[in-house]
């Protein structure tokens, strides 16, 4: 029987606290939906960096951090050791913090945030504990929750107010996420709950090809692989292009 596949391609069959907590944070994943805070604050008149860093610290901490652990507590797919007390911790800790640091933009930014802060939190818990039977936890509410709301969010945190291009901005970066479940989808069923694979492709020539596990998911993770680098090249290249 061949070996099995680790739970992602970024988390190591290896065991230890530093990879579960490394597999947990998801930090390819993390930092491609960080980008889209970024994208969004580079689309205001005027950037302010400090909005920009309480920002993607309150989305890191929402999201890098409790919305990861919630779904880690939930069948345990990334296979970690953590005890459930920890992530439980990690999970309301992040959450605090985020909303924290929202109620601190409230101050500068206005009441307006507060909707955003409420957003975010029904965001984490429903989708990641699959609340109200699951209804929140498809591919709709992840390209909503993942990749159009920090767009917004971010905008709104510069500004106070929302525009057509931060809208626009908002739909493409849905668009993305909802891409990136159609991939990351079938890579998760191959990882984790497929136990074997075997087939073989045969060409209009009469040539044929194996296919295994490995050959099925390589081109999916090629391709995640590329886009989570790509669109953090391009939220830096944005903020870079403002601000150098």
């Amino acid at each position: 029987m061949p070996e099995a596949l680790a739970p992602a391609y970024y988390a190591t069959r290896a065991r230890g606290w530093r990879r579960d907590v490394w597999a947990v944070l998801h930090p390819p994943y993390t930092a491609w939906h960080l980008s889209y805070v970024l994208i969004g604050a580079s689309l205001a008149p005027a950037l302010n960096l400090q909005r920009l860093l309480a920002t993607l610290l309150a989305f890191f901490f929402a999201v890098g951090i409790s919305a990861h652990a919630l779904d880690e507590l939930r069948g345990r797919p990334l296979q970690t050791d953590l005890p459930a007390g920890v992530l439980w911790t990690a999970a309301v800790a992040g959450l605090v913090l985020a909303v924290g640091l929202g109620l601190a933009g409230v101050v500068v930014v206005g009441v307006g945030l507060l909707p955003f802060i409420g957003a975010g939190v029904l965001f984490v818990f429903a989708y990641n504990l699959e609340l109200l039977g699951g209804r929140m936890h498809g591919d709709f509410w992840f390209g909503l929750s993942w990749g159009a709301f920090p767009v917004l969010t971010a905008y709104f945190a510069q500004t106070g107010k929302l525009s057509f291009g931060a809208i626009a901005a908002a739909a493409a970066a849905y668009a993305i996420s909802y891409g990136q479940r159609a991939l990351s989808t079938p890579a998760r069923l191959l990882r984790r709950k497929t136990r074997s694979f075997s087939g073989t492709l045969t060409f209009s020539d009469g040539s044929e090809t194996q296919l295994d596990e490995p050959a099925l998911l390589r081109p999916l993770e090629l391709a995640l692989r590329a886009f989570s680098w790509g669109v953090v090249l391009l939220a830096v290249g944005l903020v870079a292009a403002r601000v150098v």
